[in-house]
């Protein structure tokens, strides 16, 4: 039994020696000698590799293969990256323009979706990335954001080709768990939180068709490659999380239609829980940002034409705007579903009417922010697969410092790695994976108490703002609370400066 299995190990192992000698070989053909001179070892690899050296060394360890195939794969993996230029003189990273086949489902103003698409040969893992970008919801907004906001409503001047970011990374040191899947970006161009079926007519100015736009890139993709795939992630930043929380079922729903119930289909919705809580005090309607979120959403699904799940949509009928958001539609989603949300999200801040910009927080203000900190936390507790950092921010996925936030030692890539093993041993009646945290929320009670949030910036003078300073800003009392607290507000203050 034993040596049984070895045989894996083994096999890893003479492949490591083929691969290593070949390393050699190559890195020779690409500095053009055959007897190079000796040169210093160099330093072992930091944690974020020089990007243009593509002759970096990787060391290999081979103890302990059997208890730790996880970072041994890895190893595998980062060899056969290095070893990639001997096959391409220049490493294309860009995702390419693609327009949809179907040329009747349209932005807002007419010009044809399509989406971007970066394949990566012999994976049959697909992330299919929904933009975020606010929405409008009658024709005065929308005429406004056509005019200051046309991006998202046109595909007239969209580029050629995109780099992507975070989790569209294909770059191993910046997305260490789905650097080589198959990327798809699908811009925001529907205006409508991704729910719209709503075609362009005479009589009304725009097309709101974001649910029909996600439904004919999903097919488009089958004759690239998607028809072979084994998991296909449904991800979202802002109003692409609320998105993909909308679609991820109908996603799977089309495939298994269509014959391809093999894919398993999952979702990750970054910053798209939104709460349909009191505003810090009301305002007129007039815009996205002065209407209440229930408002906005309850005018803006009849201007769009709304599809929302069949199970939210029974369970809310009559009121189907209650599918907008997360804590309401959740319980209805039948596929797999990550959620990362800030608890402190400056969108949610922004519709609530709470400005953090100018003058210091009020008391007031200050409570209001705590207590949503406190509802926010109250809606996830039941959702079995999360990430939510007491941060004050928006969106993360897509941002370049996504692998250095933490909740309790625990990364986003590395929660969503555990999450992957998790639902991969699930399939297979295994146990979940021991040490892998897959439900992380921060205890702390107010923004930033979180040392790895990212860097707070003044908005008026862009410069950097220590978490006392920002606190400071925000109102906090540091007399008082360590009054309360029982303790020298000169210790509070090193406390808060070290993020304890």
């Amino acid at each position: 039994m034993k040596a049984v299995k070895m045989v894996p190990s083994l096999l890893l192992v003479l492949l490591l020696l083929v691969l290593m000698q070949s390393s050699v070989l190559c890195v020779r053909r690409f500095r053009g000698g055959r007897n190079p001179q000796q040169r210093r070892s160099p330093p072992p690899p930091t944690h974020r590799a020089d990007r243009g050296d593509t002759t970096e060394s990787f060391p290999l360890d081979f103890t302990a293969v059997e208890e730790n195939m996880d970072n041994f794969m890895t190893q595998v993996k980062n060899l056969a990256q290095s070893l990639y230029p001997c096959s391409a003189q220049k490493l294309d990273h860009d995702m390419k323009l693609n327009f949809l086949v179907n040329t009747s489902v349209t932005c807002n103003d007419g010009s044809p979706a399509g989406y971007y698409l970066k394949e990566s040969r012999g994976s049959r893992r697909w992330l299919i990335f929904l933009e975020g970008g606010w929405y409008c919801f009658n024709k005065e907004n929308c005429d406004s954001r056509y005019e200051t906001m046309r991006r998202f409503m046109s595909s007239s001047k969209w580029p050629q080709t995109k780099r992507g970011t975070g989790i569209l990374s294909p770059l191993p040191e910046e997305n260490p768990h789905w650097w080589n899947a198959n990327m798809v970006f699908i811009p925001y161009c529907s205006s409508d939180v991704w729910s719209g079926a709503t075609a362009k007519t005479e009589q009304s100015a725009y097309a709101f068709m974001g649910s029909l736009i996600i439904q004919e890139v999903v097919k488009n993709l089958l004759s690239k490659g998607l028809d072979n795939a084994r998991v296909l992630l449904l991800a979202g930043s802002s109003a692409g999380g609320t998105g993909v929380l909308l679609n991820v079922d109908r996603v799977a729903e089309l495939l298994e239609g269509m014959g391809y119930s093999g894919i398993q289909v999952r979702g990750l919705s970054d910053s798209g829980w939104f709460l349909d809580n009191k505003q810090y005090h009301c305002t007129d309607c007039v815009d996205t940002i002065s209407c209440t979120p229930t408002e906005t959403i309850k005018r803006g699904i009849k201007y769009w034409g709304s599809v929302v799940p069949e199970r939210c949509r029974q369970s809310h009928e009559g009121e189907e705007w209650n599918c907008f958001f997360g804590y309401r539609v959740f319980p209805s989603i039948k596929s797999p579903v990550f959620v990362v949300q800030w608890l402190f999200d400056e969108a949610q801040l922004t519709v609530d009417n709470i400005q953090l910009t100018g003058q210091p927080v009020q008391e007031g203000q200050w409570r209001y922010i705590q207590n949503l900190g406190i509802e926010l936390r109250n809606t996830l507790k039941d959702v079995p697969a999360m990430f939510a950092p007491a941060c004050l921010s928006h969106e993360v996925i897509t941002r370049n410092y996504w692998i250095d936030v933490q909740v309790k030692g625990t990364s986003l890539p590395r929660a969503l790695h555990c999450w992957d093993r998790s639902l991969h041993d699930s399939r297979n009646n295994k146990a979940p994976p021991k040490a892998c945290p897959v439900h992380l929320i921060d205890n702390c009670p107010w923004p930033h108490c979180n040392p790895t949030c990212p860097t707070i910036r003044d908005q008026f003078t862009g410069q950097e703002m220590s978490v006392v300073q920002f606190l400071m800003h925000m109102g906090f009392d540091v007399q008082k609370m360590a009054q309360q607290q029982g303790m020298d507000p000169s210790k509070l203050l090193g406390m808060l400066s070290s993020g304890s």
